[in-house]
């Protein structure tokens, strides 16, 4: 078995470009080394190049040797000394997410393309000014003052003063709860738009059930160990395809898209009995990237995830925020909206003809049941929440005219009646059986 051209480097390249993403060091480096060839470049201008118009502007470029040092030398202290406000508010800003909502929401925080570029306009300005402070002469050494570096540095500590106050503007509205859940919900919106109704393959018939039963024999399976430990972020569903083409077998998954799974415990497994050699082995390894946590890019219902944890946290008694967990039922409503109107593939695969992979993968039932199990299970006795699940029931079945999707619906809005029967008074329930009775119309 090999693998597929390039397959390893595709996917490697992939997950590290979503790790550089999420860091916070990969944007402000880059800023610092523009920074310091800006400088060169202007220098190198500055000392080749005799430009007339600095002659012709004295009061903009004639600055000398003392005043020239003094400038940057303030600029690029103030500039370092505000790189260290930046980086303790952004820390209280994590510290304060993580409290407050879920430690899970930080990776989209650190994420944040405008908290980076902030931290880097700072530090960049400070390295620009270190380079241009090294090339200025003057007394007794052979004069020079690079005029066009110096009037640069000067433009550049306004930049970082407009960065600065856009800075608390954006850190302030990002923090809040709003902010927040928008972003998730949007970050997993765009992941159901690329996953769905995109497959692996030919989905065979939606209907049948998915076990090795119905692939029309009982096979001996080979189990193909892992070689890492950690969640699964993506798979390669087109090279698994191909590498069981080519076997001219059938795989299936032992661990889907977000699982944890343990070095040495199976991943996939062969449909025959074999001996496998390392390089099958790794072959197969490396349509999977394991990291250290979920992301959403391939796994929306991590995205769910996030906002339901959000939901649990503010329904918890420590914090006790009914509106946020209200809003996040809102934003989960919205997402599964969209999910309703998709076509999620089969778990079966099939390629010319032939089943080939019996997939581990969300449907529409479970993301649904992600959804609003734990927050109905958490918001016993609370009015609000049960209704607003109710009414978010009546809007995603409103999205849909699928008949196994709208008995979901059913289903789920059955066991906040339930609820609300059990752990609510009997005249706080009319509003949440009002909206009862107009799903099951709707439905």
């Amino acid at each position: 078995m090999t693998e597929t051209p390039n397959m390893r480097w595709i996917m490697r390249l992939r997950h590290w470009s979503q790790e550089l993403r999420a860091s916070f060091w990969f944007v402000p480096a880059a800023i610092v080394v523009g920074a310091v060839l800006v400088a060169t470049a202007i220098i190198g201008v500055d000392a080749n190049i005799k430009l007339r118009f600095v002659e012709d502007w004295p009061l903009l470029f004639g600055a000398g040797a003392a005043g020239s040092r003094g400038l940057l030398t303030a600029v690029a202290s103030s500039m370092i000394t505000v790189a260290g406000v930046v980086f303790s508010i952004t820390i209280v800003a994590l510290s304060l997410t993580s409290s407050q909502y879920t430690s899970r929401v930080l990776r989209n925080f650190m994420r944040d393309r405008i908290n980076q570029m902030v931290l880097g306009v700072f530090v960049g300005i400070f390295a620009y000014c270190l380079v241009v402070l090294r090339t200025i002469r003057g007394g007794d050494e052979q004069a020079f003052v690079p005029s066009l570096a110096v009037l640069g540095g000067l433009l550049l500590a306004f930049v970082g003063i407009a960065f600065l106050i856009y800075y608390i503007h954006h850190i302030a509205l990002s923090i809040q709860a709003s902010s927040i859940i928008a972003a998730v919900a949007s970050e997993t919106i765009a992941a159901v738009d690329h996953l769905f109704p995109k497959g692996l393959g030919e989905a065979a018939d939606k209907e049948s059930d998915d076990n090795e039963e119905h692939s029309g024999e009982v096979r001996a399976w080979t189990a193909v160990p892992a070689r890492v430990t950690g969640y699964i972020e993506s798979i390669d569903g087109d090279a698994l395809l191909a590498l069981a083409q080519e076997r001219e077998t059938i795989f299936r998954m032992e661990r889907g898209i977000g699982e944890f799974v343990i070095e040495g415990t199976p991943l996939i497994s062969i449909g025959v009995a074999t001996e496998l050699a390392e390089d099958e082995i790794g072959a197969l390894n490396a349509v999977y990237v394991v990291g250290r946590q979920r992301t959403v890019q391939q796994d929306a219902g991590f995205g769910i995830r996030q906002i339901v944890d959000i939901a649990l946290k503010a329904l918890s008694p420590g914090i006790n925020d009914t509106t946020t967990a209200v809003m996040c039922v809102d934003y989960l409503a919205a997402v599964l909206v969209r999910l309703a109107t998709r076509d999620i593939p089969a778990l079966r695969r099939k390629e010319g003809g032939k089943t080939r992979l019996l997939a581990r993968g969300p449907t529409f039932q479970s993301l649904l049941a992600e959804a609003f199990d734990q927050i109905r299970q958490n918001a016993e006795g609370n009015v609000a929440i049960l209704t607003r699940q109710v009414d978010a029931l009546e809007i995603i079945g409103g999205a849909t005219d699928s008949g196994p999707r709208r008995e979901s619906l059913r289903t789920q809005a059955d066991l906040i009646i339930e609820v609300a029967d059990r752990t609510i008074a009997p005249h706080d329930c009319a509003g949440i059986k009002a909206a009862k009775d107009r799903l099951r119309k709707l439905l």
